[in-house]
């Protein structure tokens, strides 16, 4: 073999001799600091009731039951206070002085009612789901997106 032979030899098992290494440790096994690190899960629109069950007679019941669902997959509770939920047609409700418990759900109804853990209300006396098509987008207190929910059409959310 000659010199140049034998030398793009070595070379070649040097870089292959580096790559293996280079593999093992990315690939290493899970260190008890891995399962240390916080649940980053982000509050998510679990569901729309865009379309209210009976008839659309803008009663408070029936406003009521146009809602969209929240959800906290985390383990630990997220201030929503500043943060919004608004339509297509930028009906805004904004949410103020509320946190979303770990792992728990909050509705958020059209209609009127009075504010518990588990449901809010905009106290609107009109509808703001479109039947046919929206998009309900989540933003924090900052304006960044957190989460949307599309229907009747893909317009970047969930369908």
């Amino acid at each position: 073999m000659s010199v140049s032979a034998f030398s793009a030899v070595r070379r070649l098992a040097a870089a292959a001799l580096a790559a293996g290494a280079l593999v093992s440790v990315t690939a290493g096994p899970a260190t008890a600091a891995d399962h240390d690190r916080p649940d980053r899960q982000k509050v998510k629109i679990s569901a729309v009731q865009y379309d209210s069950p009976g008839r659309d007679d803008r009663s408070n019941r029936s406003l009521n039951r146009e809602r969209v669902q929240l959800t906290n997959p985390a383990r630990h509770a997220v201030s929503l206070d500043g943060w919004t939920l608004a339509d297509e047609d930028g009906h805004t409700y904004t949410f103020h002085h509320y946190r979303l418990a770990p792992q728990s759900t909050v509705r958020i109804h059209t209609g009127e009612g009075h504010d518990t853990r588990g449901d809010l209300y905009q106290n609107r006396r009109t509808y703001v789901w479109d039947n046919d098509r929206d998009t309900a987008t989540l933003r924090n207190d900052r304006g960044r997106l957190v989460d949307d929910y599309s229907w009747g059409h893909r317009r970047g959310g969930r369908h």
